[in-house]
């Protein structure tokens, strides 16, 4: 919407566009005229669609040709004022007038002209016959109002059609030559329809009728009006009621119906409500609303995102067999300009055993974009009509921004429910085949690694009794660490093959590098257990690694077969990231030490009295 409508007044010498803005403002005639009347603003708590509003007079003996070009091009819209009684002034209208502003000027880009008959009170009759001809022939014309400055006849209706010509324009909506809507205006429409069509079965009930009406005009229609509206898409089309429900054609039908008979606010209400311009491009502020993220907070979904989801997963879900299907899949995107997730999707998140995407699968994926793309998530949001349909002001209300990390390790607990954890490992390690392990696929059901290949999996895990989400990134191998954003996640996994001498020393270094320091909870995990393991021929080796700098000792994880899977390790990474004010020691490397200390114990009492019962028998 507009912030302020600019109305310039043009016309030959004495047809009264000066006595027009002072009528309009004194509400009264004046009995002195001026040339030129000095630029009028009229506040927004007096206009009817609430919006300042400036009014230009313009004089040929006050003004230059130059000035005269200013004004028509900051004009929003364009009265031109004749004289009902002359009929000259009329013919300059189409000659002289209409030419010097919209002359050369594309179609669609033309300024709306509003033409003025003034001084009817001097005329018995209307100027309507002669003035049809003109408004056939110039599209941009949006009516012809006939007023009298000395009786304060239609003026304040005249400036109401200027303010109406630029806040609701037809231009954009209809093409008055070809008598139907513009393709554009039928595109946005059809997909309001398709997102109001609730049960998505290609008709508007009289309930989703109802919601429609009440989300764009604040009242739903009485039952009787509801009828009428029906009947005369009945009357009028062949297709457009259907089971007792509005059918796209009958909807479209409607808003032209509205436009032809001088309705196009109503039109332009619809499109407003659902986030579209005056260009009918969504708008930044309803695709992207602003929302405040502080350094080291992250973004999640909460129960208002996630209800409004499953709604949706539900509504396209037509065959309700708990999975989108590749083409229900596409249809849940028919109201996006594009389609945002590519064949990767399927080796990101869980899939049902037939590989179609799950509501689980489905609701990960929205977690992910949340987290790592907050922006995005937004404006997929907006595409679905999250404001409208969960009756909120924006899809900032289905995202909760979660606190600094620095206060949950003060406190030592967090409200978070999404973690990242990247997996550091050199090439060949198998940190593809960890990634998909997490999504239940074993190396015998894992794909090809380059085929549509995913950096993320992501997936649900229990800690302590509650459910979080564990977000997998692989980190390609020899990947420079050049700032601290690099290494920044909530967990870090170190992936080493055992079988490969070279895999843990490059785990090592960059630990000692990068992560030595820090407070994100390590983890490192010895790769291809079921093979067998390469001893190092010098230096610390993993679990002594591990010892010294105090971390849990290597967690051993094989994917070669689901019997082999191992899916604690998941846990365990889940659970660091939940508890990161706690010593990775604390969460288990020191009972694992203890065992070890214990044993040895054990094994030198043994000994000794293995050696006390020798002598004894001596």
């Amino acid at each position: 919407m507009r912030r302020d409508v600019r109305i310039l007044l043009l016309g030959e010498a004495q047809v009264g566009k000066t006595s027009l803005i002072m009528a309009l403002v004194g509400e009264e005639f004046p009995d002195e005229v001026p040339p030129r009347a000095e630029e009028i603003i009229i506040p927004a708590d007096v206009t009817p669609e609430k919006i300042p509003t400036h009014i230009v007079d313009y004089s040929e003996a006050e003004q230059t040709e130059e000035e005269l070009q200013e004004e028509i091009s900051k004009a929003n819209v364009v009265c031109m004022v004749y004289d009902v009684t002359e009929e000259a002034t009329v013919d300059k209208i189409r000659t002289k007038w209409i030419p010097m502003v919209n002359g050369g000027i594309e179609r669609c880009a033309r300024i709306p002209i509003i033409l003025v008959g003034n001084k009817s009170d001097l005329h018995t009759g209307s100027s309507m016959e002669t003035i049809l001809p003109i408004m056939n022939q110039f599209s941009e014309i949006e009516t012809c109002v006939e007023c009298s400055a000395k009786n304060l006849k239609n003026i304040s209706e005249l400036f109401y059609y200027a303010q109406k010509a630029v806040l609701h324009p037809t231009a954009p909506l209809y093409d008055p030559e070809e008598k139907q809507l513009r393709p554009a205006c039928a595109q946005a429409l059809t997909r309001i329809f398709t997102m109001s069509d609730q049960d998505n079965n290609q008709i508007l009930s009289d309930e989703e009728l109802n919601y429609f009406q009440k989300s764009c005009f604040g009242n739903p229609l009485a039952p009787q009006a509801l009828e009428d509206v029906k009947m005369v898409v009945w009357k009028n089309t062949t297709d457009g009621v259907q089971d007792n429900g509005l059918t796209l054609n009958g909807f479209l039908f409607l808003n032209t119906l509205f436009i032809q008979r001088g309705r196009h606010e109503t039109t332009w209400t619809i499109l407003r409500r659902f986030g579209y311009d005056d260009a009918l491009e969504l708008t930044d502020d309803y695709l992207c609303p602003v929302i405040r993220v502080p350094q080291d907070c992250s973004t999640e979904l909460n129960h208002f995102g996630y209800q409004f989801l499953q709604r949706m997963f539900e509504k396209h879900d037509k065959d309700r067999d708990g999975a989108l299907s590749p083409v229900e899949l596409q249809n849940f995107f028919g109201v996006f300009p594009y389609i945002p997730w590519g064949p990767e999707l399927y080796h990101t998140v869980c899939t049902t055993d037939n590989g179609l995407l799950s509501l689980h699968g489905f609701l990960c994926q929205w977690t992910l974009v949340a987290y790592l793309d907050i922006h995005r998530c937004l404006e997929h949001l907006g595409y679905l009509g999250y404001p409208i349909f969960s009756q909120q002001d924006s899809q900032i209300y289905a995202i909760t921004v979660t606190r600094e990390k620095k206060i949950d390790l003060e406190k030592g607990q967090t409200h978070r429910n999404v973690f990242l954890c990247k997996v550091i490992g050199s090439q060949g390690s198998g940190k593809s085949a960890f990634l998909q392990a997490f999504l239940g696929k074993n190396v015998v059901v894992q794909s090809k690694p380059e085929e549509n290949k995913s950096s993320y999996s992501i997936n649900t895990v229990l800690v302590n009794g509650q459910e979080k989400h564990l977000i997998l990134h692989e980190i390609e191998a020899n990947v420079e660490f050049a700032k601290t954003i690099d290494t920044t996640c909530d967990v870090a996994c170190f992936l080493y093959d055992v079988t490969d001498l070279k895999s843990f020393n490059y785990c090592a270094n960059i630990y000692k590098q990068h992560y030595l320091d820090s407070q994100i909870p390590c983890l490192f995990v010895a790769s291809k257990t079921d093979l067998p393991e390469t001893s190092l021929p010098h230096g610390f080796s993993p679990a002594e690694f591990c010892y010294k700098h105090r971390l849990q000792p290597p967690f051993y994880f094989s994917c070669v077969s689901q019997e082999l899977l191992n899916t604690a390790v998941y846990t365990k990474l889940a659970t660091a990231a939940t508890f990161p004010h706690l010593n990775d020691i604390e969460l288990g490397t020191s009972s694992f030490w203890i065992r070890i200390a214990l044993g040895a114990a054990v094994a030198t009492i043994v000994g000794i009295s293995l050696y006390k019962a020798m002598i004894k028998n001596k």
